[in-house]
């Protein structure tokens, strides 16, 4: 079946039916506070609607935010609250709106880096969209879970704090983390709303969120734990900490409460946890993949972050969704310096705009990827010396968490 539809930005009369769509599409009603206030916070011009004669059938919306890359920062297109209602599925509404979505983008010269969290794994690889982090899905039975003797706690303390006493410190807190976390995303005034909401949706059937917050001798916070209660379930929403040792401390608070004999938490990969547990195995995780980035302009997206190692490179990159992106470009780097410019010189790696977003926070490895047959080395040597400068200290984690907005 053929349908004529319509692309356009809303305007801020339109957001109620835009989000009712959407609420249709998730199978949500209304009400449900998580995605009513995350309509409230759009940005109507950046809010892309699908119509189908004077009813909007589709739409995705963009939030302006700031992403850790490896040795920097860089302006990123969070990508959220994309849908197309049941009775216009294959039609092409999702291709046209990810193409003038990103097109918008390239155009206004705006932000050089897309990103999202896919609600399924099959859809934006084809729009050029890589799995750039993964998630560690962690949950352990609190009575095998004990720290390591000998563990640095320091001489800080714990204390629950209510939430308006917690919240400039919490604030203070992830702006210190996130400046080095590859994957955190500065948080604006409507995001920490968004975090701490208590919502039906975001409560899960647990408690009011508690507010555990480590502070220094001197009174400084340097870490913080948002936590539930659901039963016997300690469900750990975030965790941030500013030094080695506060981060001890807030997992053995954690580790020792009273009436709970589970715990659950969703960190990064490499989450330093499980080395701080006497017995690794009382964390057991599963690994799913997390953020997924979209390099909108390549030159200025490489050029935004740094590398582990000297590199000049000569990529030929494939990307027949965002076209001005394919053709060969020379990536150089050395320290605190980064150029990529458009070239003729022959290419050492021919890889796809999804693989060079996979790969760009820094944890997908270009050599894997080799190994999977997705990039290809045209000059011996050169896979090796991309795989390693590409690398980042530690792998990226992007806490995201569930309630909306969804990036």
């Amino acid at each position: 079946m053929t349908t004529t539809f319509s692309l356009r930005t809303i305007a801020a009369h339109e957001i109620d039916a835009w989000a009712r769509m959407v609420t249709t599409t998730y199978g949500q009603d209304w009400r449900d506070g998580g995605l009513r206030n995350a309509a409230v916070s759009l940005e109507p011009e950046r809010t892309i609607a699908a119509c189908d004669g004077g009813d909007i059938i589709g739409g995705a919306s963009v939030y302006g935010r700031v992403l850790t890359v490896p040795g920097g920062v860089t302006p990123v297109a969070g990508v959220t609250l994309v849908a197309v209602l049941p009775t216009h599925r294959r039609r092409g509404v999702l291709t046209a709106m990810m193409r003038k979505q990103l097109t918008d983008l390239h155009e206004s010269g705006g932000e050089p880096v897309a990103a999202l969290n896919a609600a399924e794994a099959t859809i934006y690889g084809r729009f050029g969209y890589g799995p750039a982090s993964q998630v560690a899905e962690m949950r352990g039975d609190k009575r095998s879970m004990s720290l390591r003797p000998g563990t640095d706690l320091g001489d800080g303390s714990i204390r629950l704090l209510g939430r308006d006493e917690a919240r400039p410190l919490l604030e203070k807190v992830h702006e210190s983390v996130r400046a080095t976390a590859v994957g955190w995303v500065d948080r604006t005034e409507k995001f920490w709303e968004a975090r701490l909401a208590e919502t039906e949706q975001a409560r899960d059937g647990g408690t009011a969120l508690r507010f555990a917050v480590h502070l220094e001798p001197t009174g400084e916070a340097t870490g913080y734990a948002l936590y539930r209660s659901k039963a016997d379930l300690v469900r750990v929403v975030e965790v941030a900490a500013a030094s080695r040792q506060a981060y001890a401390a807030l997992w053995r608070f954690l580790v020792d409460l009273d009436a709970h004999t589970h715990l659950a938490y969703d960190g990064a990969v490499d989450e330093p946890l499980r080395h701080l547990l006497t017995d690794p195995r009382a964390a057991r995780t599963t690994v799913t993949d997390n953020l997924w980035v979209r390099l909108v302009d390549v030159g200025r997206a490489l050029t935004a972050r740094r590398y582990s190692a000297p590199l000049d490179l000569v990529l030929e990159v494939q990307d027949v969704f965002c076209p001005w992106n394919s053709g060969r470009h020379r990536l150089t780097a050395n320290g605190d310096q980064a150029t990529c410019e458009p070239t003729r010189d022959p290419a050492d790696l021919r890889v796809s705009a999804a693989e060079l977003g996979a790969a760009y926070l820094g944890g997908t490895t270009l050599s894997a990827l080799a190994d999977a047959g997705r990039v290809e080395e045209l000059r011996p040597g050169a896979l090796a010396a991309a795989s390693r400068a590409f690398r980042g200290a530690r792998g990226p984690f992007h806490p995201s968490g569930a309630a909306f907005p969804a990036f």
